[in-house]
């Protein structure tokens, strides 16, 4: 399961609104057949590696991040189908999909297939995988995750707005890194006028997974090859995108968290000092210190050069907006 989910990650920002999906195909102690979902969310995991694993599929055990779609589409067979179709002998998955078009259905038809099922296995791992998929049908938005770089007192620039480069170079090329792995970014107009930032992927054989880049502005045109919306809600309209990062300024970022729609903080802090300067966030409608607390818990921290990357995720106690 652990390697299906690595596989997943291949996909991750670029399935929309399918979820990336991981498969691999286990016969004989021997691994016949891996896949992962596709750009735009077709093939499925399960079918790029039934392909792969052709006879060798049969008798085998499927090892998939995601309980196999049971519903018809124009644009691909349903995969629960698939596995009864190639006699697989057992299923083990992640995660049941919440998809009410399967929800249970593809685990049934493959119980009634004689097909052994097991789901369950690395769910908590999956959930994060794809968080955006699960975010958007439970609460009809993208997963949201606002990275921040900051100085050690919370500063993003000095006062004159000044803020090329806070962090290290390790730290700018692992935010490339998390661009990649979202469908869209946002950023306010105050830093678009200010950094005119292209928001692309600037890492070698990443190029051609910028996502798409998402203006959040009420008034002035659209620049060319960017989306705006008027409202930070209006997210919730745009089509393909289950994952999005907020990227700037403190103004964006505060309405997110004002919204209470944050559910993943990325934290890069460089060490040294502003004083004055431009701060991170500003206030978002705290009204005691008690309510700060138990809102994230921290999954990851590291160096990155000289830089400290810390990783927070929302609390499930946290309310949703």
């Amino acid at each position: 399961m652990a390697a299906a989910l690595a596989l997943a990650e291949r996909g991750r920002g670029r399935t929309a609104p399918n979820p990336n999906v991981g498969c691999v195909l286990v016969r004989d102690g021997h691994v016949v057949g891996r896949g992962w979902t596709q750009p735009g969310g077709r093939p499925h995991a399960e079918a790029m590696a039934l392909a792969q694993a052709g006879d060798k599929a049969r008798g085998a055990t499927a090892y998939v991040t995601l309980e196999p779609c049971a519903h018809e589409s124009p644009r691909g067979p349903a995969c629960a189908d698939l596995l009864v179709q190639t006699r697989v002998a057992r299923v083990v998955a992640a995660l049941r999909d919440p998809d009410p078009r399967t929800d249970g259905s593809g685990f049934a038809r493959l119980y009634d297939a004689g097909i052994q099922v097991e789901f369950g296995v690395l769910e908590a791992e999956a959930r994060r995988s794809m968080a955006g998929f699960l975010t958007r049908l439970a609460h009809g938005r993208p997963h949201i995750t606002l990275k921040l770089a900051t100085s050690l007192d919370g500063r993003i620039a000095l006062s004159t707005g000044e803020s090329k480069w806070i962090t290290g170079p390790q730290a700018r090329a692992h935010a490339h890194l998390e661009r990649a792995r979202h469908d869209a970014i946002l950023v306010g107009r105050g830093t678009f006028l200010a950094d005119s930032p292209k928001l692309d992927v600037r890492l070698p054989g990443l190029g051609d997974r910028a996502p798409r880049r998402i203006l959040l502005s009420s008034t002035g045109p659209t620049p060319p090859g960017w989306e705006r919306v008027a409202d930070m809600r209006d997210v919730r309209d745009l089509s393909a995108i289950d994952s999005l990062m907020v990227e700037g300024g403190a103004k964006a970022a505060t309405a997110f968290l004002r919204a209470d729609w944050v559910d993943r903080l990325l934290l890069y802090r460089a060490p040294i000092l502003i004083g004055g300067g431009k701060p991170a966030v500003e206030g978002f409608g705290l009204a005691a210190l008690s309510e700060a607390h138990d809102r994230w818990r921290l999954l990851d921290s590291r160096l990155l050069g000289s830089d400290r990357f810390e990783v927070y995720e929302r609390n499930a106690c946290s309310p949703e907006s």
